[in-house]
């Protein structure tokens, strides 16, 4: 999936503790090979993410504005029209050097950013350059503290 840097930031300064989502899995933990948006336009963070919760979206914003006061009301408004929604923890993150979009293009031919989330057993190309990035140690931890 993909992520525009400033929410990425907000989970370093631990200010997000949860990933919200129209769609998503359910039921268990998953690894996210972060793709962070232009323009920063690279793949490098990893985030681990428990079992989502999946509930309305009255009470999906409830679990944001939780997380962080002000919150909920952007969250309703995305998820307003659906009959559930996702609220997914964040537990850990690990960033790592990581490949430029220019790099992703190069090793695979063709790249378009995520629009949503990719099951990466379904594209072993791309799941070959996740693990490559992670094969590297990572520049920076940390273990997301849910409130």
């Amino acid at each position: 999936m993909s992520l525009h840097a400033v929410y990425y930031d907000l989970i370093w300064a631990d200010e997000r503790t949860h990933e919200f989502r129209r769609q998503f899995l359910s039921g268990r933990p998953v690894r996210w090979y972060v793709y962070l948006n232009a323009p920063v336009a690279r793949l490098g963070p990893v985030i681990d993410l428990g079992p989502a919760v999946v509930d309305t979206p009255q009470r999906i914003a409830a679990i944001a504005e939780r997380a962080c006061v002000g919150n909920g009301a952007s969250v309703l408004e995305y998820v307003r029209d659906l009959e559930r929604a996702f609220a997914i923890p964040i537990e850990r993150v690990s960033e790592y050097p990581g490949v430029s979009i220019a790099e992703l293009k190069a090793e695979l031919g063709v790249f378009h950013p995520p629009q949503g989330y990719v099951k990466l057993r379904n594209h072993p190309e791309l799941l070959g350059v996740c693990e490559s990035v992670t094969a590297e140690s990572p520049v920076r931890e940390m273990t997301v503290r849910g409130r």
